[in-house]
């Protein structure tokens, strides 16, 4: 035995060696042949022997059972966003900021931007053990299993460290190519970029799944302190290299701004971007020194010793061939522009959105037309402007429609409003949107009810308002196409476990006018049931520091309609808010109840999210903007406005320290 786990653990280290060597080093030494006869070979002896199956075994990339719902993680260290530039001036910017805060000239350094999904990776004696995405920069999502079936991610180092690394998982052009292709010849929804096709692929809850997609990853930083030596982050990159991560080859130590420009100069151009197997769509510019990365500290959402160039949006020109339109979940009627499919920024583009009548009469656009178009934030197809010089003159102005296209209602448009509305309450369009809406990430987030799902719910005759969600049965569901036991199972499993939704979704996703994601937890937070809610008038319902005139008036006509108020009490029927009062800690003490409380500027002890919900936490509303019922303003260095009218109000001002003492004085611990 002891000669077969010998055996066993020698093909195991020539694989190490092999992957590293491909992966990392880009210098393979044997044939993609005779590396799948090896790794067959140690799939043989593992199946006639799985006591000697070890998790950081080649063969283990898939080795979990689908998961039903991922798990959090908190991180190491905040995972943390970029601040964009868009221009040279923008980067210079950035660079006066960086040496002025510094008092010296300073070296950078510049990596390619890969578009991708970024990840936090744990190492435990060189041991891959745990895997997580962004979320909110704090908290991410573990894919340990997922991204265990990455091959150019190593389960084990070539040296027993413990480490956090951060880097950018991907999908290069060939296998997105090849993935669409598929999904074409299977009937299946295709993928509009890599970077989407990358993102849905790792978060597939069965790690099968994402093996089958082909993803690939480089490494870009450590989470922790690396071991001694490493002073930058040139140093820190060759360290990754050195234990066996995989890291981008265009990277490149800058030792004044002038390399720092010509470097984004050079990948700026499109034919050498060309040249990559996968898309970057920009430069990520560093500070170089990792003692003066810390020195520079972070914002709540990013750190100041780095941004991110974004290259200039692609435009091109296609044909506008007819303008729809379409209706949404308040009855707004929006143009939306049907064009000849164009190849932009990475994916087809068939369609783009005109948002209003004026916008179509300011940019003079017409059915007919050859346009410019472009991807806001390479992400939004939009249209720039219009080309009148290139007109025959059989281009059709657009008009927007007296009556709603979805159910022939006359619309209407209010003075000083760029919307034009179906004020149809029962319009079949508006319905399945708000269904939609209601069913979410932001709101009741129904995991299985897409829009897909929804219309077809609603074209059977299962649904027709979001109570009918909580009604539906597994013989309902096996009657549809695309729903077989499981699919039936775990979109039930999914409803039900929407009831335990907090009141501010369930508010937010009845879809009142007015009444966003924000606006939603304020009120929640100062009403604390819909039964409060429903008895306010509108003096009282402006004592609420993000509600207005608007706002008001829309939640009063919401609440005023009875069809409205039959569905909340439908859904408090059907179970939902039942479970409000098991989020709260025992004991904890509402000390803050009846406070506003705006947070500003730069935190040291606290992100400004997490004081934020701290705040709530101890009853407080907290807001985005400083108004007259604004109680305090909290304000770390980099206030800005915000500082400058709490003082024009006479608002008080806490810092950081004084915040932590006002709370201790309430009887807050910090333990």
């Amino acid at each position: 035995m002891e000669d077969l786990r010998a055996k066993v653990e020698s093909i195991r280290s020539q694989l190490r060696l092999h992957n590293y060597r491909y992966y990392v080093l880009d210098d393979p030494s044997i044939s993609d042949a005779e590396y799948d006869r090896l790794l067959r070979k140690l799939e043989d002896l593992e199946a006639e022997h799985p006591e000697l199956v070890t998790p950081d075994s080649p063969t283990q990339r898939v080795g979990h059972a689908p998961s039903s719902k991922f798990s959090t993680v908190e991180h190491v260290s905040p995972l943390l966003g970029l601040n964009n530039a868009f221009s040279q001036e923008e980067l210079l910017a950035f660079q006066e900021r960086v040496e002025r805060q510094s008092g010296r000239s300073v070296s950078y350094i510049c990596e390619l931007k890969i578009d991708g999904l970024s990840v936090s990776l744990d190492y435990e004696d060189g041991i891959f053990v745990r895997g997580a995405t962004r979320g909110d920069g704090m908290v991410g999502e573990d894919i340990t299993a997922n991204l265990r079936t990455i091959r150019s991610l190593p389960l084990r180092l070539n040296e027993p460290v413990t480490l956090n690394a951060r880097g950018e998982v991907f999908m290069n052009r060939r296998h997105f190519d090849a993935l669409n292709r598929e999904r074409r010849e299977l009937g299946e929804s295709v993928f509009a970029n890599p970077r989407n096709a990358a993102a849905g692929s790792l978060r597939q809850l069965d790690p099968k799944l994402t093996a089958e997609r082909h993803l690939d990853i480089f490494l870009f930083g450590l989470g922790t302190a690396p071991t001694p030596g490493v002073q930058t982050q040139g140093e820190a990159l060759e360290y990754l290299r050195r234990v066996g991560l995989r890291t981008n080859p265009h990277s490149q130590v800058c030792p004044s701004f002038r390399d720092v420009l010509d470097f984004v100069r050079k990948w700026r151009e499109k034919d050498q971007r060309s040249s990559l197997p996968y898309d970057i769509d920009g430069v990520v510019v560093k500070v170089n020194e990792l003692a003066l990365q810390s020195q520079l500290a972070t914002t709540a959402r990013s750190p100041r010793w780095a941004i991110a160039y974004k290259f200039p949006a692609e435009q091109v020109v296609t044909r506008v061939l007819g303008i729809a339109v379409q209706v949404g979940r308040t009855g707004t009627l929006t143009p939306l522009a049907e064009l000849e499919p164009v190849l932009v920024a990475g994916s087809t583009v068939s369609r783009a959105t005109l948002h209003n009548e004026d916008i179509v009469r300011d940019r003079d656009i017409r059915v007919g037309d050859y346009v410019v178009l472009q991807k806001a934030g390479d992400v939004i197809p939009e249209i720039v402007r219009s080309l009148p010089e290139r007109r025959d003159g059989s281009e059709v102005s657009f008009q927007m429609p007296t009556r709603c296209p979805a159910c022939g209602t006359a619309v209407v448009r209010l003075p000083g409003e760029a919307a034009t509305r179906c004020v149809n309450g029962r319009c079949p369009a508006q319905r399945i949107e708000k269904l939609i809406h209601f069913a979410s990430k932001g709101a009741l987030d129904i995991e299985g009810l897409g829009p897909a799902s929804v219309t077809q719910l609603v074209e059977a005759g299962l649904v027709d308002s979001p109570v009918d969600f909580y009604r539906l049965k597994k013989e309902d569901l096996l009657q549809l196409e695309r729903f077989g036991e499981k699919a039936a199972d775990n979109l039930l499993a999914s409803i039900e476990r929407s009831k335990e939704q907090p009141f501010a979704r369930v508010l937010f996703g009845l879809g009142i006018r007015m009444v966003g994601a924000e606006v939603a937890r304020e009120v929640a937070a100062w009403t604390k049931s819909f039964e409060h809610l429903t008895k306010l008038g509108k003096e009282e319902l402006l004592e609420i520091p993000a509600v207005g005139e608007k706002i008001a008036a829309s939640i009063l006509d919401y609440f005023a309609n009875p069809e409205n108020k039959r569905l909340v009490e439908g859904l408090l029927a059907q179970g939902l808010l039942q479970h409000q009062g098991d989020s709260e800690a025992p004991g904890t003490a509402k000390v803050l109840e009846g406070l506003t409380f705006v947070v500003t500027g730069r935190l040291e002890g606290f992100s400004r999210s997490s004081i934020e919900e701290f705040l709530r936490s101890l009853g407080a509303s907290v807001t985005s903007s400083v108004s007259k019922k604004t109680s305090f303003l909290v304000a770390g260095p980099g206030g800005g406005s915000k500082l400058t009218k709490a003082a024009e109000l006479e608002i008080p001002i806490l810092s950081e320290p004084e915040l932590i003492e006002f709370l201790r004085e309430r009887g807050v611990r910090f333990d």
